[in-house]
């Protein structure tokens, strides 16, 4: 029985034999949660970026103008809003481990806009949108992320970008188990090659047209091996991810994040329609 007949949201994507998870958001939030930050004892040991992280959210796309759009193919799609703040980011994580390491392939289709609280395009309000994996195998942890810079400090970039550069770590409470880290700083992160490309945005603030993306990883290697966003290949083989030695507890981890980020004091959203999570094993 192939993908497609087994479920037929499927067949919009190319998965690889093994579905890992395959969550169409018109089922609930199937497990989507907000990243926030290590902690031990006391909250207040939560660094400073962690603390106003935004909860993802089921939205029908509701509009002023057209009521609700719904997503690409039903009626809710997974939300994740920043604040009315220029540089700041929401966050949505999924929480897995792997039984094998093999390549993995994660695949979406999102879009992104700014609140539609302004009767103009507000094309240069969101400052990115992006992806990572937190995996961890028995010698290192490694954090792919890759990152659509579609705007910075109000002028259009409209291109991608990775990240090696390892954030500094800071031990939380007393016990030795706990560090954090915030790997989505904004420094350090490098331009894919040929990576530019121009998204569809659309005329107006209530416009939304869904973009195709997909990821594969190796997990045994730990290297990228291949990415695509609609009708563009990008060669990233060459790429690395951020690396540090290995951490207790973290032990076969498989966690897929996806981000939003403002580059005005103006609200951004990031949706999803679905996201499917295959593996080759």
């Amino acid at each position: 029985m192939t993908h497609e007949s087994a479920a037929p949201g499927l067949s919009k994507f190319d998965p690889l034999p093994r579905i890992i998870f395959a969550d169409d958001f018109d089922a609930g939030i199937n497990g989507w949660t907000e990243l926030i930050g290590n902690y031990e004892d006391t909250l207040d040991s939560v660094l400073e970026p962690y603390r106003d992280h935004r909860p993802p959210q089921l939205s029908t796309l509701s509009m002023w103008d057209t009521g609700s759009v719904g997503s690409l193919e039903g009626m809710y799609a997974l939300k994740v809003a920043t604040r009315p703040k220029k540089g700041h980011q929401a966050v949505t994580i999924k929480r897995t481990t792997f039984r094998r390491a093999s390549p993995i392939r994660v695949e979406t289709f999102f879009t992104f806009k700014p609140e539609a609280a302004e009767l103009r395009l507000g094309d240069q309000t969101p400052r990115s949108f992006g992806f990572l994996f937190d995996l961890q195998d028995d010698t290192e942890r490694v954090m792919p992320h890759i990152r659509y810079l579609n705007s910075l400090d109000g002028e259009l970039q409209q291109k991608w970008q990775f990240k090696r550069e390892r954030a500094p770590f800071s031990q939380i409470g007393g016990s030795g188990k706990t560090v954090s880290h915030y790997h989505l700083s904004p420094e350090g992160w490098e331009d894919i090659p040929n990576g530019g490309q121009k998204l569809c945005y659309n005329e107006i603030a209530t416009k939304h047209n869904w973009h195709y993306l997909r990821l594969d990883f190796d997990l045994e290697s730990m290297r990228f091996l291949f990415f695509q966003c609609n009708d563009r290949i990008f060669d990233v083989t060459g790429l690395d991810s951020i690396r540090n030695p290995a951490m207790p507890n973290l032990w076969c981890m498989l966690n897929v994040a996806f981000f939003v980020e403002a580059d005005a004091d103006r609200r951004v959203f990031g949706y999803l329609d679905s996201v499917v999570l295959s593996g080759d094993f």
